[in-house]
């Protein structure tokens, strides 16, 4: 449980808090179809508009029964090759991608991209707002992301307006020593301003809810699990409010 449950779960906080959202599948994997929609593989998506820009948005989009909530598809284009290609090369086709998105009037899109700064994910930085890097609260994977955020940082070179967001520690198991040990070192790296207060824990609902293809706050027990991710929400928001940085 990391990015994927992240994206959609805190998508869905929004689109529940009444913005219209749009999540946006673009790791080759298609982890966020897989979670919540059964055909994605039939689906047209992002890969395959980046082959073929010509292609509509409302093709690509899938409903839900929120109606403020909307799903866009890794799709059925080559994934793997796009996502593995030179940084920029699909820089120019995500923009227009985003601008579509935006002229749908939706107020919130947020993509789950794989993991690294290479390929599409570099360019998906390259054309967005804002980032939030999800960190597992496990030991091995906390001392890289001091050079992840460097590289972020050296991203914003191509892209001024990125807003580097911070880190939400996911898998958070407050019963286990090495877990806490784990967040209290990724205090220690990094400045305050660059950790998000809210911590994601590691529950069963998240694999319930995955399983059944739904956001956690749909199930009938998944209102405390739901209540993490408005937090998480309520901390974006006050992180993008004009002057927020100053």
């Amino acid at each position: 449980m990391g990015k994927t449950t992240v994206a959609i779960n805190l998508a869905h906080a929004f689109a529940r808090a009444g913005m219209r959202t749009l999540l946006v599948d673009s790791d080759p994997q298609g982890s966020v179809g897989l979670s919540l929609t059964r055909q994605s593989r039939l689906l047209s998506g992002f890969y395959d508009y980046l082959a073929d820009p010509g292609m509509p948005l409302d093709r690509m989009l899938v409903p839900t029964r929120l109606e403020t909530f909307t799903l866009v598809a890794s799709g059925q284009g080559s994934g793997y090759e796009a996502a593995g290609a030179a940084l920029g090369m699909h820089v120019s086709r995500i923009r227009a991608f985003l601008r579509a998105v935006a002229s749908k009037g939706y107020e919130v899109c947020v993509l789950d991209t794989a993991a690294g700064l290479f390929g599409v994910t570099g360019d998906a930085l390259v054309g967005s707002d804002a980032v939030i890097v999800p960190q597992q609260a496990e030991p091995l994977g906390i001392r890289s992301i001091p050079k992840l955020l460097e590289g972020l940082n050296r991203l914003r070179v191509m892209n001024p307006r990125l807003v580097v967001l911070g880190v939400v520690a996911t898998m958070v198991q407050r019963d286990l020593a090495e877990s806490r040990e784990a967040v209290a070192s990724l205090r220690q790296l990094l400045p305050e301003s660059m950790m998000f207060r809210t911590m994601v824990p590691r529950h069963e609902l998240f694999v319930r809810a995955s399983a059944r293809g739904l956001p956690v706050g749909v199930l009938d027990d998944g209102g405390g699990a739901a209540a993490v991710f408005d937090s998480l929400r309520g901390e974006i928001e006050a992180k993008l409010e004009p002057g927020a940085s100053d």
